[in-house]
């Protein structure tokens, strides 16, 4: 099969634009071939735009205090707290809700208040929005409720969270809620129920286990 994609950032094996490395940037690079008014527009918006100059140097602070010591959970506890938000919300799949409570029992732990809004959130039958019988998990054996992350969107947003979070949201159904969020977005997460949630797996196996993916 032919790729006729241009070439970009995963074509390159030496990285320079870590430290400005001009001599060393592919001819493809894209940072050396960058458009220079498209640059300078971005870096704009990280000074003059609070909230996302705010969010970018804390991400930074972070980076470079705990780097390879703190895990997901503990940086994002610390994002929340450094971002100084009142209140954060959590937009989980119900087959996740187990990790969701434990979750939710550490931000109380850390005074931080939460709101959690389950997929289901409505009981919606599938077909109400087109989906087939047939289609369904149950083969079309009775009501199946379908996943709406955007109603979990529009229900945080009522509740005036300041950063919302994704446990499990299925990959389509994650995308949803993030377009449709008012706050800021982080995950927490990503479902593969294959791979007990851990999707790189199969990355790291892809010349093993995972070798049709070649």
């Amino acid at each position: 099969m032919t790729n006729n994609s241009k070439n970009s950032c995963s074509d390159c094996g030496v990285i320079s634009c870590r430290n400005n490395d001009i001599e060393k940037y592919p001819k493809f690079c894209l940072t050396s071939n960058v458009d220079k008014n498209l640059l300078e527009d971005t870096v704009t918006i990280y000074k003059e735009n609070h909230e996302l100059g705010n969010i970018a140097r804390v991400s930074a602070s972070i980076e470079s205090e705990f780097y390879g010591k703190l895990c997901r959970v503990e940086e994002t506890i610390e994002f929340i707290k450094r971002m100084k938000y009142k209140k954060v919300g959590i937009a989980t799949c119900v087959g996740l809700l187990n990790e969701t409570k434990l979750f939710a029992k550490i931000l109380k732990n850390e005074n931080i208040e939460y709101y959690v809004v389950g997929c289901k959130v409505g009981a919606v039958d599938k077909t109400e929005i087109g989906i087939k019988n047939e289609n369904k998990l149950n083969k079309g054996c009775g009501h199946e409720s379908m996943c709406n992350p955007i109603m979990q969107a529009k229900i945080l947003e009522v509740e005036k969270t300041d950063l919302n979070i994704v446990i499990g949201l299925c990959v389509g159904h994650d995308t949803l809620f993030i377009k449709h969020s008012k706050a800021p977005v982080t995950v927490m997460i990503v479902k593969d129920r294959v791979l007990g949630h851990n999707p790189v797996a199969a990355l790291y196996t892809a010349t093993s286990m995972y070798s049709r993916f070649k």
